[in-house]
C-alpha cells in the first residue's frame, strides 16, 4: 500500500479529505501508524486565517495531537521497534541555536514543527525522534496519550507562572488550556476561579479542573468585582491566566489583581495586535506580565508522566469521537461551542 487518508490544508477554510502518498522516511526517521488524533484550538485557528509558523507551504499536513503505533523505524533508529506505542510532540529544538545553548528550548530560532496528524501515518523526523517521541506507558489509552503536547504546554506555563499553595488563581478563558490549566492550578494546592461563557465548559471547570468558584461572564458586566469578592480581604488575585488570546482581554486582565500579582498572558494574540495597560498599576502596584510560549522536552516529559499517574482525567475532555473523514463535522462543533476535544480516529 502507498497510499493513505488524510487531510491536507490548501489554505483558510479549504481543506480536504483525499488521498495521498504515504511518506517516506530515511534512516532517522520513524513512520506512525495514527490511532487517535485530537483537535486543537490552534487548528481551529488555522483553518481559519492559516499560521505562518505551523503552515509554510501547502498543501500541507494538519492537525498535530496524536498517538499511534510505530509502522516502519530507520536503522539508525535505536530506542524504538515496529509495534511500539508512541506519542510524539509536535516540534523540536534544534539544541544548537543561542536559546538552546542557555536552555530555553522553547524559543529556538530553528524549532521544527510537525504537521499531518488527521492522517492514517505520519512521518515523525529525526529531531522528534531524539528527543520529544516517547513510548506509551502499560495502562494509558492512545487517546490519553495524544493529550501530551496541549498539557506539555500547560505544565510550562504553569511552572513558569510559579503558582504555591494557598494562592488564589483566577482562569480566564476555559477551552481546553483553560481547562487544564485550573486543573494544574489545583494540583499546585490553589484556590482556582474559573471564567467563562460557555455552559459546558464551566460545568467541566469543576468537574474536570476542580475550580472551587466558576464566574459565568453572559451574566455579569462586572466580573472585576466578582472575582475581588472571592479572593481574601477582597484584595485581588494572586494570579491571573488569560486563555483567551484577545486584546480586550488581554486589557482587562490587569484589574483582576492584587497588588504584587502575576498577569500571565498565555493566549496568543493575532500578529500585529497592540493593547493599553495603566502603567500606573503597572509599576505603582508592582504588577509582574509573563508570556509563555510552546513547550521544552521537559514538559514533555513532564506532561507524559502526569497522564500516565492519572493526576489529570484527559479523558473528560474528549466531548466526540468521529473518523478523520468528518473533520469538516468536527470544526463545525467547535465553531458553535459544542466540543472540547474531538478523538478522530483512522
Amino acid at each position: 500500500m502507498s497510499e493513505m487518508n488524510a487531510v491536507m490544508f490548501y489554505g483558510p477554510k479549504n481543506i480536504k479529505y483525499e488521498r495521498v502518498k504515504i511518506p517516506e522516511i530515511n534512516d532517522n526517521e520513524v513512520l506512525v501508524k495514527v490511532d487517535t488524533a485530537l483537535t486543537c484550538g490552534t487548528d481551529i485557528k488555522t483553518y481559519k486565517r492559516g499560521h505562518p509558523v505551523l503552515i509554510k507551504q501547502i498543501p500541507s499536513g494538519f492537525g498535530h495531537e496524536f498517538a499511534g503505533t510505530i509502522a516502519a523505524k530507520g536503522k539508525n533508529v535505536k530506542n524504538f521497534q515496529v509495534g511500539d506505542r508512541v506519542v510524539a510532540a509536535n516540534s523540536a529544538p534544534c539544541m544548537q541555536c543561542y536559546y538552546c545553548k542557555i536552555g530555553e528550548y522553547n524559543l529556538c530560532e530553528h524549532i521544527e514543527f510537525l504537521n499531518g496528524a488527521y492522517a492514517e501515518y505520519i512521518k515523525i523526523p529525526e529531531r522528534i525522534v531524539k528527543c520529544n517521541l516517547h513510548k506509551i506507558p502499560d495502562g494509558v489509552e492512545f487517546a490519553e496519550a495524544a493529550f501530551v503536547e496541549p498539557l506539555a504546554n500547560v505544565v510550562h506555563g504553569a511552572e513558569k507562572t510559579g503558582i504555591l499553595p494557598g494562592m488564589t488563581v483566577g482562569v480566564v478563558g476555559i477551552g481546553p488550556i483553560g481547562l487544564m490549566f485550573v486543573k494544574m492550578a489545583k494540583l499546585k494546592g490553589a484556590t482556582v476561579i474559573a471564567a467563562g461563557r460557555n455552559p459546558l465548559k464551566l460545568k467541566l471547570a469543576q468537574e474536570f479542573g476542580g475550580a472551587d468558584y466558576v464566574i459565568d461572564l453572559s451574566k455579569t458586566d462586572t466580573p472585576e468585582l466578582q472575582f475581588k469578592d472571592l479572593t481574601p480581604e477582597k484584595k485581588g488575585l494572586d494570579v491571573v491566566i488569560e486563555a483567551v488570546g484577545l486584546p480586550e482581554i488581554w486589557e482587562r486582565m490587569f484589574s483582576l489583581t492584587r497588588k504584587g500579582g502575576v498577569v500571565h498572558l498565555f493566549g496568543g494574540c493575532k500578529a500585529g495586535t497592540k493593547v493599553q495597560i495603566d502603567t500606573r498599576r503597572l509599576h505603582y502596584d508592582e504588577i509582574k506580565v509573563i508570556s509563555v510560549f510552546h513547550h521544552t522536552p521537559l514538559f514533555v516529559k513532564e506532561s507524559l508522566r502526569l497522564i500516565s499517574e492519572k493526576k489529570l482525567d484527559v479523558k473528560k475532555l474528549i466531548t466526540h469521537q468521529m473518523n478523520i473523514k468528518n473533520i469538516d463535522e468536527a470544526i463545525k462543533l467547535h465553531e458553535e461551542g459544542l466540543a472540547i476535544k474531538i478523538a478522530l480516529k483512522t
